[in-house]
């Protein structure tokens, strides 16, 4: 296939001093064919990844670029990436993650297809695998209870969803045209735009396909990870700053569409809201409580009947906003249990 071509999908790296283990993900995306491009994005590293993306991309002309770019943080290298993108398709693969090979051939199969069709669905949803590095463990997050597998389907046709079942960055597989008609923008130097990434775009989404696969395995359990405990909790202000980007992106229900998938995403709205809640409690700082109070100010501001449906209408949510000090004890203990249940940190 000529390099300047479409390709079928598009795998952007965001990179920021990934030396270390970058080469791992980076050689996971090339098991793919011709049709695969991969963007690496040296999102102002200090160390070699620059120098090793050149690498990956003088050995690789035509399936792999390089982004060089100052530091702008996860959103503003998605951004660069999406940008350059050819790929009839989109997928984010931060560099310590990677793909697994079998799972690899399979979707890119199933995207050819939807591609050669002239008709390529919105949005295909594959499974994604927690890989924790310590204790050598593994959790496989799948959506068969939620979703159809293996035909193309709408929202109507989803079941309910469970809390660990809500479509991640690593589970989506977007239509790029898609992406850009959304007028997707994710702010740089703040962490948790993934969040954003998949939330937005989605009363675009008319077509889903769910293909049952392990395909993005997330390595978790690095000290340094955004993604760590105590690292989320010194980042509060940034959680709370995507939780007011996702409550102005999009008013639920009017500027969703569909019935289903406007309680889908109030759902997962909900979710990032009781994650923000358990933060402020966890950190316990007048600072970090104020922080959790002006959250629901901007909510009941923006939207009162939003207030109200995530507010009493979810337990996650009533669970880590019990009021008074004992309450706060309590919020904090269901939020640990839901941890060593889920293990999603």
């Amino acid at each position: 296939m000529n390099s300047n071509a479409h390709k079928t999908i598009t795998f952007v790296v965001p990179c920021y001093n990934s030396a270390e283990y970058m080469d791992h993900c980076v050689s996971s995306l090339l098991t793919g064919s011709e049709d695969v491009e991969v963007i690496i994005v040296d999102d102002g590293s200090v160390d070699d990844t620059g120098a090793k993306a050149d690498q990956w991309a003088a050995q690789h002309p035509g399936l792999v670029r390089v982004i060089h770019q100052e530091n702008k943080g996860h959103g503003g290298a998605v951004m660069a990436g999406l940008r350059e993108a050819r790929g009839v398709y989109f997928k984010v693969v931060d560099s310590d993650d990677w793909l697994e090979n079998n799972a690899l051939g399979l979707t890119l199969s199933k995207l050819r297809h939807f591609v050669a069709s002239g008709s390529p669905v919105d949005l295909v949803v594959a499974n994604y695998v927690y890989e924790h590095m310590y204790s050598g463990t593994r959790k496989v997050i799948r959506y068969g209870t939620a979703l159809p597998k293996n035909r193309v389907f709408t929202w109507n046709e989803t079941g309910p969803f469970t809390w660990s079942q809500y479509i991640v960055m690593h589970a989506a597989i977007y239509r790029t045209q898609l992406l850009r008609n959304s007028g997707l923008e994710l702010p740089e130097h703040t962490y948790y735009v993934d969040n954003i990434f998949v939330y937005t775009p989605l009363p675009h989404v008319e077509t889903l396909y769910y293909l049952p696969t392990n395909l993005y395995r997330y390595c978790i359990g690095r000290e340094d990870q955004s993604v760590n405990e105590k690292v989320q909790v010194s980042r509060l202000d940034q959680q709370m700053r995507v939780t007011e980007i996702l409550v102005d992106a999009v008013k639920i229900p009017e500027g969703v569409g569909n019935r289903k998938l406007a309680a889908y995403m109030c759902n997962f709205l909900s979710l990032i809201v009781a994650a923000s809640s358990a933060f402020a409690l966890i950190d316990g700082s007048r600072q970090a409580l104020e922080q959790r109070r002006q959250m629901w100010r901007h909510i009941d501001q923006t939207d009162p009947h939003l207030k109200v449906r995530l507010g009493f209408g979810n337990i996650l949510v009533l669970a880590t906003n019990l009021p008074g000090a004992v309450g706060r004890r309590v919020s904090l203990g269901l939020y640990r249990l839901a941890q060593r249940l889920y293990r999603f940190n």
